[in-house]
């Protein structure tokens, strides 16, 4: 299945979304969010199924073109949000970057931190950056959502409750962190509200290219119009999913619609390109002596997406600005 959250007060209104992502179709009747549907996933997700597979046979009323600007997140808000670096490779190239050394324990000992969740941007909305000099960057991601996983959950086990899978676009805000890591505390203000893809997705979408809890396509992102990276999301992920959620599980149990990030996808191979500026950045140190890629600006555009190998867009596309905030006015 493929379910998308159209904009509507804080949690969005749910909908089922054609295989090629042209039309969807109402499925708030079933569960009017998204967050409802993962509450009640083994009673629900069959009528949801039904309700998809007519609507890819062109036989259910009440069809529309599907249009991911009036998309929110497809969970706008989260219980959960925790991100982790399976991707050991670039944890240590970015360590690097900020003179930091990697102990030999991340090889074995997943990191992760857990993120703003109450309120995502959509996956067309601007990222609003108050101050440039803070190093706005953009980190592609895959993500999956699971149901309620209870505590201590085994390997083995953790891989039944990944439900869905989205596309992600962390925000982090570099030249924050290292201030933030030396008092010993953790990621806060170095990371605001991240976004995600239009459309999540259930495993079984993704065919063969979803294997031992890995996505095995490349995720492509395009910075100004131009190519940054393609690396292959199933290449180098130094722990899968279940090992994620086995990680984030073990002190305490899962509520459904947590969401856990893969971290940003890296491969060895350099000619794949990068999923962030910051690694881009850490390679110009290493090949030039210093970094010549800046850090985002207001007007960058940033875009985010994965294909099957058909081509065809399985999560629809992040397009995302980098605008200047603009504090409200009071009353207004």
């Amino acid at each position: 299945m493929k379910l998308a959250s159209l904009k509507h007060r804080r949690d969005g209104k749910l909908i089922l979304v054609s295989r090629d992502l042209s039309q969807a179709v109402d499925a708030s009747d079933i569960a009017f969010t998204l967050q409802d549907a993962l509450d009640e996933w083994a009673t629900l997700s069959p009528l949801l199924q039904a309700r998809y597979d007519a609507l890819n046979a062109n036989t259910v009323s009440g069809r529309f073109v599907f249009d991911p600007n009036q998309c929110a997140s497809p969970l706008p808000r989260a219980y959960q949000w925790a991100d982790g670096s399976a991707y050991v490779n670039h944890v240590e190239l970015v360590r690097k970057a900020r003179g930091a050394d990697m102990p030999e324990s991340f090889w074995t000992d997943p990191l992760m931190y857990q993120g703003m969740s109450d309120k995502f941007i959509g996956p067309c909305e601007n990222i609003e950056l108050c101050d440039e000099s803070w190093g706005c960057d953009f980190e592609a991601e895959v993500a999956v959502i699971t149901d309620d996983t209870p505590m201590a959950a085994s390997v083995s086990d953790a891989s039944t409750h990944i439900k869905l899978l989205m596309l992600v676009n962390d925000v982090s805000l570099r030249n924050l962190i290292p201030g933030e890591l030396a008092k010993g505390f953790g990621f806060f203000q170095s990371k605001p509200a991240s976004s995600f893809s239009p459309v999540a997705v259930t495993p079984d979408e993704l065919g063969d290219s979803w294997q031992s809890s890995k996505v095995h396509l490349p995720l492509h992102v395009q910075l100004n119009g131009d190519t940054f990276g393609a690396p292959n999301a199933g290449v180098d992920m130094t722990f899968d999913f279940s090992e994620l959620i086995a990680h984030a599980a073990k002190s305490r149990p899962l509520s459904a619609g947590t969401i856990i990030g893969s971290g940003t996808v890296s491969n060895l191979d350099r000619s794949k390109g990068s999923c962030c500026i910051a690694e881009r950045r850490m390679l110009e140190i290493l090949d030039l002596g210093a970094p010549k890629t800046p850090f985002l600006l207001y007007g960058d555009k940033v875009s985010i997406e994965m294909h099957d190998k058909e081509g065809r867009s399985i999560f629809g596309r992040i397009e995302q600005t980098v605008v200047p905030y603009q504090i409200a006015e009071q009353g207004k």
